[in-house]
């Protein structure tokens, strides 16, 4: 399984408007809820379950499908498995010293690429780029929302 853990800060230097720990999470909720506004590649996102702190949704993101499992852990954070043991991603928002972090850590196995061998590491490595990416997405797209008065 790959794994990679990448935290950018909230705030940095220029970003505006200035987003609070509630407007980032209250974005995390709703990127569970759907996250098609937050995730490019997304093309599918229906909720089949929901309960106190829990979600369970189906997803296609770029062409592959997948049942999920979601549990928040409110204001900390968001835990994302899929269900068929192919991976699982963290959201977590956390304090620093340089103000709020926002940390995707995940695991993910890819079609067809033997877990554990250089090939998956860099295949990994590849796209790597785009998982990063989801993590300035996510951060836009709540800064966006902000923005419009719609968060």
């Amino acid at each position: 399984m790959y794994t990679l853990s990448h935290a950018i800060p909230v705030n940095p230097d220029g970003a505006e408007p200035f987003l609070t720990r509630e407007q980032v999470w209250r974005g995390l909720e709703m990127k569970a809820e759907n996250a098609i506004p937050f995730v490019n590649g997304m093309s599918q996102c229906d909720v089949l379950e929901r309960g106190a702190n829990t979600i369970t949704r189906v997803v296609t993101f770029k062409g592959s499908q997948h049942k999920e499992f979601i549990t928040l852990f409110e204001p900390v954070k968001v835990q994302f498995e899929r269900m068929d043991g192919t991976g699982w991603i963290d959201n977590t928002l956390s304090d620093s010293d340089d103000g709020l972090l926002l940390t995707f850590t995940f695991g993910v196995t890819f079609p067809g690429i033997e877990e554990n061998t250089a090939e998956e590491q860099a295949f990994g490595e590849n796209m790597k780029g785009a998982y990063v990416g989801a993590v300035d997405a996510t951060l836009a797209r709540v800064r966006q929302m902000v923005k419009d008065g719609e968060l």
